[in-house]
């Protein structure tokens, strides 16, 4: 069965069609893409999502659409997140995007969203999660954290912490001013002491596996990847001096020299300095050495619950 799964991010809209069968068999990816569109783009500060933004998403999820269509997919998927569950003219852009894309549009909740990136990450892992494991993905408008113990989510918490808000709040055009940089850290690692949930903020997890384009770049970076190889970035480790090593170069560098890195598109360079943040402030807020990166994520999830026909869809028009 081949299926489409397209994951509308505040950030990035990611496209996934895969052949997949049955149970535990195997897929195989018949098409992948992603393309930073920065929906979240000022919502922070007005509620809304701007005239541009919609634009740029909207033509970017039209054209996945037709490819998904062309390449075959039976069912497509779109799945909304942070940005248009929480932006005063949601009902608005949804009609419209259905309407020029010929598709529905699932918005999901900060708990559904984490679900269906636990799902994805748990199918991309080549070990099952033995003991207490943490999930946590980094995306625009928000960031998930879910609990593991023995495979089965016990805790689960959609925080009003993405990196489009946190750019835009600590921008860091030139080289990083170090002074600044402490005061974005300390309002992460504030925000994460006061706004996680007893069940996670007292855990002391085995093991901590981070998804989303923030650890994946960090992760290509790393591995001095001159094109992103998913294959090569899934499970990747990263030791958290690693990523202290990486913030160092990265602020080194002016927000057009990061956008020239190889795997750090132009368009990702302004928040990585943010992202970054957040990965060490959650290192630092459960004592952890270091994190596994998951490049599968929500999308993953979504074409799971399509075949098992748990996510509302559109089949193939007649």
């Amino acid at each position: 069965m081949r299926l489409a799964a397209i994951d509308l991010g505040s950030n990035t809209v990611h496209l996934l069609v895969a052949d997949v069968g049955p149970g535990g068999t195997p897929w195989q990816v018949v098409d992948s893409d992603q393309r930073v569109t920065r929906l979240g783009e000022g919502l922070a500060a007005s509620g809304r999502l701007g005239e541009a933004p919609t634009e740029r998403t909207t033509a970017a999820v039209v054209e996945y659409v037709a490819r998904a269509r062309a390449a075959g997919a039976e069912r497509v998927a779109i799945v909304a997140t942070s940005a248009v569950r929480e932006a005063s003219n949601r009902a608005d852009f949804v009609v419209r995007l259905e309407r020029a894309a010929g598709e529905r549009v699932r918005v999901v909740t900060g708990e559904e969203e984490a679900a269906l990136t636990l799902a994805g990450v748990l199918h991309g892992l080549d070990q099952p999660l033995d003991g207490t494991t943490l999930m946590f993905d980094i995306g625009g408008g928000s960031t998930e954290y879910v609990l593991v113990l023995a495979g089965r989510a016990v805790a689960a918490v959609s925080l009003r912490l993405g990196v489009v808000d946190l750019a835009e709040r600590h921008p860091f055009p030139a080289q990083v001013d170090w002074t600044r940089y402490q005061a974005l850290y300390d309002e992460v690692a504030g925000r994460l002491a006061r706004e996680l949930p007893a069940a996670i903020r007292g855990a002391r997890p085995g093991r901590i596996v981070g998804t989303a384009g923030t650890v994946t770049a960090l992760a290509a970076l790393n591995l001095g990847l001159s094109r992103y190889d998913r294959a090569r970035v899934q499970g990747h480790p990263l030791a958290r001096p690693t990523v202290e090593r990486l913030l160092q170069r990265l602020g080194a560098l002016t927000v057009a020299e990061r956008g020239a890195l190889p795997c750090l598109e132009p368009a990702r360079a302004d928040i990585i300095v943010p992202g970054t943040a957040v990965v060490l402030a959650t290192l630092d807020a459960f004592e952890a050495p270091g994190l596994v990166v998951s490049d599968a994520a929500l999308r993953e999830g979504v074409v799971l619950r399509l075949r098992e026909g748990a996510l509302g869809e559109t089949s193939r028009p007649c």
